[in-house]
């Protein structure tokens, strides 16, 4: 389903899709296309009530404020209530909103991940399909591309109403690379010159590389693995080390091994938090991050005041690039990105009239044409019939993202959405720090990613025929 999806994208970006959060051709009311009208504000009995939604808008969240906006805006059209108690998205968030369903205290709307992290809450049971949901109310998400809004790996079927989608590149800092005498160019971007670029960075005193393999190791192993692979067959789980997607692994593994053993990452990496290398970047002290869509936002945020003293916000020191590619499997212009989250109404407030329609009036207020239009800022993906309305103004890294996003050309989902959370992503990736100092052996490590992997889906499988 998820190559599915990517092939979409990627015919999607071809017609200039991707550039959509500039371009709207929408002559419809807000209310026709969010579907708002599905549902009365109130209750089904007239009473108003309150409803526990769970996000991942929290943290450090660069969208956290529009989300904010939106749920204030809702509270004071319809009365109604809303506790919120977002987190930041990470594993230890997604562990504890599955073990809030295991004890009967799920909220009443989800905003989660629609990929393999919400098998376990669709084969229980727990949250309610778009279909059955338009039983009662026809024009709900009707604003919505139905083979866009990122469907159950379980059964094909939707779940979820998404708002932007994401992408992941790189983050430049093009004042460390000014520093260092360094032009990086926006496509083309060769692993060899990246090597050399590094060596040159970290011999005048910079960071070459601001990350933290203690928590946030996926964004590099997925492009140096991807580096292995075409955007077509990237998004595989391998079935065994020696196979494409394996050896792709293996390879991009080795690859983050060499970077730590070279010192191109912070000193700290192995112990650092995702925060302080941000702020790195921040600081003017490191010069490339991959990340995501999201991570512009904190940008805007964090660099806004002109502390290098040249006349202008630190955010023009910000620029976005695609990673150095490696090999000829991919073009340098193919990048990561979908749509993965949504938003879910549970079956437990389903069940309750008066939960039930205000859920589906929240959801429809939170996926209407212009409130995600502010939550795609930065050229994000959206499932949107008629794209989205471009903000009134934008930044100068907006701006270069949207550049950057005309010359994608070829996208993949993130292959970490494919494994199970607990049992399997979690622990591989807490063991990247142990992979590149040596500790343990990335072929073996390689192996029980792929073994768990398998015993997780017979255990489901089990599960659920049981």
């Amino acid at each position: 389903m998820k190559k599915i999806i990517a092939i979409l994208l990627a015919a999607l970006m071809s017609a200039s899709v991707m550039t959509a959060c500039g371009n709207s051709t929408s002559s419809t009311s807000t209310a026709q296309q969010s579907g708002a009208s599905a549902a009365p504000a109130a209750s089904a009995s007239g009473k108003k009530v309150s409803l526990d939604v769970v996000t991942s808008y929290g943290g450090d969240d660069g969208n956290r404020k529009n989300y904010e906006a939106a749920i204030n805006s809702w509270q004071q059209k319809t009365g109604n209530t809303v506790k919120d108690s977002s987190g930041d998205g990470s594993e230890d968030w997604k562990v504890k909103v599955m073990n809030s369903f295991e004890v009967g205290s799920e909220p009443d709307v989800l905003f989660f991940f629609n990929g393999a992290d919400s098998n376990k809450l669709v084969k229980n049971q727990k949250v309610v399909s778009i279909d059955e949901i338009r039983k009662q109310y026809p024009d709900y998400a009707k604003n919505m591309r139905d083979d866009m809004m990122g469907a159950s790996p379980v059964d094909g079927k939707n779940y979820s109403v998404p708002v932007n989608g994401y992408w992941e590149s790189m983050f430049i800092n093009t004042k460390v690379l000014k520093d260092c005498g360094i032009t990086v160019p926006l496509t083309g971007y060769t692993y060899d010159q990246f090597l050399k670029d590094c060596e040159t960075i970290k011999s005048k005193g910079f960071v070459p590389i601001a990350a933290s393999l203690a928590e946030t190791p996926n964004y590099w192993f997925e492009f140096m693995s991807y580096n292995y692979m075409s955007a077509k067959d990237f998004n595989t789980m391998p079935q065994s080390s020696t196979d494409a997607a394996g050896k792709a692994w293996i390879n991009g593994l080795s690859d983050i091994k060499t970077l730590f053993e070279k010192g191109y990452f912070p000193k700290n990496t192995n112990s650092t938090t995702d925060a302080d290398t941000n702020n790195l970047m921040a600081q003017n002290k490191a010069a490339f991050m991959i990340d995501g869509s999201w991570k512009v936002g904190w940008f805007e945020e964090n660099m806004k005041e002109d502390m290098d003293g040249d006349g202008n916000p630190d955010i023009e020191n910000i620029d976005v690039a695609f990673p150095p590619v490696k090999g000829t499997a991919k073009n340098s212009t193919d990048y990561i990105g979908g749509i993965s989250m949504g938003y879910f109404i549970t079956t437990k407030a389903w069940n309750d009239p008066d939960k039930r329609d205000a859920c589906v009036d929240f959801i429809s207020h939170m996926t209407a044409d212009d409130v995600v239009s502010t939550f795609c800022s930065a050229g994000s993906v959206s499932a949107l019939k008629n794209g989205v309305t471009a903000p009134s103004s934008a930044s100068s890294l907006v701006k270069k993202v949207n550049e950057m996003n005309k010359k994608v050309t070829g996208i993949s989902p993130a292959v970490e959405d494919l494994m199970d959370n607990k049992s399997v992503r979690t622990p591989f990736f807490a063991n990247v720090k142990n992979m590149v100092t040596g500790q343990l052996d990335i072929t073996k490590a390689v192996d029980e990613v792929i073994a768990n992997q398998k015993a997780f889906i017979a255990q489901t499988t089990t599960s659920q025929a049981s």
